[in-house]
C-alpha cells in the first residue's frame, strides 16, 4: 500500500509542480521513522505484473471456472435447440414418453369417471335397499300388518261379491238343463248297476275257486303239519334223554364242584383261625412286653412281700416239725436208754446249727434284698422328684409363653378392633359416595328416560302421521276401485294398540284395550248401551251425571 501511495504523491507533485519544503521534509518521514526516499517505487506495468504472480492460482481458477461455465451453458443451448428436433433418438422417445404420459392421464380420467359412475351407482343401489329395507321393515309392524290384513280383507270381500255375482249368472244361464242332466243321470245309473252286477258274478266266481284252491291248500297244510308233529315228537325223545344225561352230568360237576368249593371254605376258616391266633399272641406278646415295664416296681414289692411271707411260713412250718420232732423224740426218750439221749441232743444239735445258718442265709438274703429295695425305692424317689422339677420348670415356660401369646394376642385384637373401626369408616364414606353416585346415576337415567319418551312420542307422532297418509292414499285407490272400505277405515282409525279404549295424549296417543275382571276376560265394548243409564238412574237417580263406575271405555 505504501508503494501505491508514493505512487499517487509523485505523480500529484509532477501535475502540481514543486511542494514547500517543509512539507516535503514532512512527507518524506514515516511514523515509523522510515525515509520514503529509501523506498522502491514501482511502475503500473510491474505492480499488476506481481499481483498477477502472487494471485496466479486463483486467476487459475476463475479462468477454469468460466470456461467450464461457458461449456455448460452451449451445452445448454444445445439441447434446448436439439430437443425439439424430430429426426434424433432423443426426441422419438421424448416423444414417445410425452405420448404415453398423455395416454395414461386420459386413462386415468376414464377411470376416475367410471369410478364415480360406479360409485353413484352404489350408491344409489344402496339407497333403494335402504328404502326397501325400511319399506319392509315398516311393512312388518303390527299395525301396518292389521291394515294390510284388513286390506287382504276388502280384497276378499271384492271377490266374494264377484264370486256371488259369478254365481247368480251361472243359476240364470243353467235354468233350462236340469232336465237334460237329470235323464243323462238316470242312463248313467243304469249302465253303472249292469256293471256291478256283471262285476259282482265274477266276483263270485272268483270266490268258489278261491275256496277250493284253499281248501285244497288247508288238506296239503294238515298233512304236512302231522308230519312235522310227529318229527317233533321223536326230536322230543332225543332233546329229552340228551337232557336227562345233561342233568346227570350237571349233576355230577356240582358236587364236585360243591365239594372243591366246602374244601376251600375249611381251609379259609382253618387261615382265617390261624391269622386271628397269631393276632391275638403277638397281642399277648406286646401287652406283656408293655406290662413288664408298667408293673416292675408294684410286681418287685408285692415278690418282697411274698417271699417274706412265704419265709414267715416256712418258719412255722419247721417249728410244727420241730415240735412234731421233740414230741416224737421225747416219746422215743421214754423207751431209749440214756445213750439214745445223747444222740437226740447231738442231733438236735446239728439241726440248730444248721438252723442257725440257715437262718443266718435267708437273714443276710433278706438284708440284701431290703437294701436292693431301698436303693431302688432311692432312685425311684430321685428321679421322680427331677421329673417334678423338670415339670415345674415346663409349667413356669409355658405360664411365661401363654402370658407372651395373652399380651400378643391382646395387641393383635387391639390391632384388629382399630382397623375395623377404620374400615367402618372407610365403608361408611364408600357407602355415602355410593349413594350419592347412585342418586346421581338415577338422575341422570332419569332425565335419559324423560327425553326418551319425549323422542318416542315425537317418533309415535311421525309414524301416526306417516301411517294416517299411507292409509290414506290405500282407501281413496280401494274406493276409486269399488271396494269395501270399512274394515280399511276401522283398521286405519287414529291411536296405535288395536283396542276398543280413549287414545292416551300423553302415552303416545296408543288405543289400550281393557278387559272385563270376570272368568271370561273379554273386551269391554266402548260404547254405552241403555243398560248403562238404567244403572246410573239406579246409582245416582235421575240427577245427570258424566261419572263412570271405574270402567274405562
Amino acid at each position: 500500500m505504501s508503494a501505491k501511495v508514493l505512487h499517487g504523491r509523485r505523480k500529484g507533485q509532477e501535475r502540481g509542480g514543486q511542494m514547500p519544503i517543509e512539507i516535503q521534509n514532512a512527507t518524506l518521514q514515516l511514523q515509523s521513522g522510515a525515509d520514503l526516499r529509501q523506498v522502491t517505487v514501482l511502475s503500473k506495468t510491474d505492480w499488476e505484473r506481481i499481483q498477477r504472480e502472487l494471485n496466479r492460482r486463483q486467476i487459475e481458477e476463475d479462468r477454469i471456472r468460466r470456461i467450464t461455465e461457458e461449456r455448460e451453458e452451449q451445452r445448454n443451448r444445445s439441447k434446448e435447440v436439439v430437443k425439439n428436433w424430430g429426426n434424433t433418438i432423443a426426441g422419438q422417445r421424448q416423444r414417445k414418453l410425452e405420448a404415453r404420459k398423455i395416454r395414461e392421464r386420459r386413462e386415468e380420467e376414464e377411470r376416475v369417471k367410471v369410478d364415480l359412475e360406479e360409485a353413484q351407482y352404489q350408491a344409489a343401489q344402496r339407497r333403494e335397499a335402504i328404502e326397501k329395507a325400511k319399506t319392509q321393515q315398516y311393512y312388518q309392524t303390527d299395525r301396518v300388518k292389521a291394515f294390510h290384513g284388513a286390506l287382504l280383507l276388502t280384497e276378499v270381500l271384492k271377490e266374494r261379491e264377484a264370486q256371488l255375482e259369478l254365481k247368480q249368472l251361472k243359476e240364470r244361464a243353467n235354468e233350462g238343463k236340469d232336465q237334460e242332466w237329470l235323464e243323462i243321470t238316470r242312463r248313467e245309473y243304469e249302465e253303472g248297476i249292469q256293471k256291478d252286477h256283471a262285476k259282482a258274478a265274477e266276483r263270485i266266481s272268483a270266490a268258489r275257486e278261491t275256496a277250493d284252491f284253499q281248501k285244497a291248500q288247508v288238506r296239503e297244510h294238515m298233512i304236512q303239519a302231522e308230519k312235522e308233529q310227529d318229527d317233533d315228537c321223536l326230536e322230543g325223545r332225543e332233546l329229552k334223554t340228551l337232557a336227562l344225561q345233561h342233568q346227570v352230568e350237571k349233576e355230577r360237576l356240582e358236587n364236585i364242584r360243591r365239594d372243591e368249593r366246602k374244601q376251600m371254605m375249611m381251609d379259609n376258616l382253618q387261615q382265617q383261625q390261624d391269622v386271628i391266633r397269631m393276632r391275638d399272641i403277638n397281642q399277648l406278646q406286646e401287652e406283656e412286653e408293655d406290662e413288664e415295664c408298667r408293673i416292675f416296681a408294684a410286681a418287685k414289692r408285692k415278690m418282697m412281700k411274698l417271699r417274706a411271707e412265704k419265709e414267715k411260713q416256712i418258719h412255722r412250718e419247721k417249728q410244727q416239725r420241730l415240735e412234731k420232732i421233740r414230741e416224737k423224740l421225747g416219746a422215743q426218750m421214754k423207751e431209749k436208754l440214756d445213750d439214745e439221749d445223747v444222740r437226740i441232743q447231738r442231733a438236735e444239735e446239728e439241726m440248730e446249727q444248721k438252723k442257725v445258718l440257715e437262718e443266718a442265709e435267708k437273714s443276710k438274703k433278706v438284708h440284701k434284698m431290703i437294701q436292693e429295695s431301698a436303693e431302688h425305692r432311692n432312685k425311684q424317689m430321685k428321679e421322680l422328684e427331677e421329673k417334678k422339677k423338670y415339670e415345674r420348670r415346663e409349667e413356669l415356660e409355658m405360664v411365661h409363653l401363654r402370658k407372651a401369646a395373652d399380651e400378643i394376642f391382646q395387641r393383635n385384637e387391639e390391632e384388629k378392633q382399630r382397623r375395623k373401626r377404620n374400615n367402618a369408616s372407610e365403608l361408611k364414606d364408600f357407602h355415602e359416595k355410593q349413594l350419592n353416585d347412585r342418586r346421581l346415576i338415577e338422575s341422570m337415567i332419569r332425565q335419559d328416560q324423560l327425553a326418551l319418551d319425549k323422542a318416542n312420542i315425537d317418533l309415535l307422532d311421525i309414524e301416526e302421521r306417516q301411517f294416517q297418509e299411507y292409509a290414506g292414499k290405500v282407501i281413496d285407490h280401494c274406493e276409486k276401485g269399488g271396494r269395501n272400505v270399512y274394515p280399511l277405515r276401522k283398521a286405519a282409525k287414529q291411536g296405535a294398540g288395536g283396542g276398543a279404549g280413549p287414545i292416551f295424549a300423553g302415552k303416545g296417543g296408543i288405543r289400550p284395550s281393557f278387559m272385563a275382571c270376570d272368568k271370561t276376560g273379554v273386551q269391554m265394548p266402548h260404547y254405552q248401551r241403555d243398560s248403562t243409564n238404567e244403572t246410573k238412574e239406579i246409582i245416582n237417580a235421575n240427577g245427570n251425571t258424566k261419572k263412570r263406575m271405574g270402567f274405562v271405555w
